[in-house]
């Protein structure tokens, strides 16, 4: 008996941990910016499939902008604060693929992409997937691959891409071109996308080949 309730303090301090820090500022972030993907994707429906208004693509893009910002903070407060945690590194990647991703999909449907543009859109989703998949055979084999600088260049250029297309026609009507721009930068971010995506199977064909051996 005095051995268990020695063991009992000690035993239910990780999981007292692990609920602190699922709750800690950081992850409320993270889990905001989950939470911010179905209210960006219903104001583009109501706006376009709707017929809304052109004023729910600023409110889309506000949303927008403010899950982008969370993306910033919640990873620089969690490493500031030591409040690092598991959940919060589950989800980070997955939050942003399933904005950006969304949104992909919200633009082919209202036509803000179109035609060639498309692919860019295909090559972006096809990465994310890939790499998803690549990350979860490297990590069986507790092998990290690092983030490269030009991946975050990558993610950045992607990210303000997607909040220029979200203007749509909205943005339009204020500067006419606005819509060009976005997907420039859309398929400046497709290129970028190519690039590190094959940095990521390149590290992860030397450890798909020496399993192999």
């Amino acid at each position: 008996m005095a051995e268990a309730a020695t063991r009992s303090p000690t035993s239910s301090a990780p999981e007292q941990g692990g609920r602190s820090h699922a709750l800690s500022l950081p992850n409320i972030l993270t889990y905001s910016r989950c939470v911010a993907v179905p209210l960006v994707a219903a104001c583009l429906f109501w706006s376009d499939i709707l017929a809304g208004g052109l004023w729910l693509r600023w409110v889309a893009l506000a949303l927008y902008i403010a899950a982008a910002v969370t993306d910033f903070f919640d990873g620089y407060l969690a490493r500031a604060w030591s409040q690092q945690s598991a959940i919060g590194r589950m989800l980070d990647p997955i939050a942003d693929k399933l904005l950006v991703s969304t949104c992909l999909l919200m633009f082919a449907s209202d036509g803000t992409i179109r035609g060639w543009s498309l692919w860019a859109a295909i090559v972006i989703l096809c990465r994310e997937i890939l790499v998803s998949g690549l990350r979860e055979f490297l990590a069986e084999l507790r092998v990290s691959v690092p983030v490269s600088r030009l991946a975050k260049w990558k993610t950045t250029l992607q990210l303000v891409a997607v909040g220029v297309l979200i203007t749509g026609p909205a943005g339009e009507s204020v500067l006419p071109g606005v819509n060009l721009v976005g997907l420039t930068l859309l398929w400046v971010a497709a290129v970028l996308t190519l690039y590190t995506g094959y940095d990521y199977f390149r590290a992860g064909a030397r450890h798909l080949v020496e399993d192999e051996r």
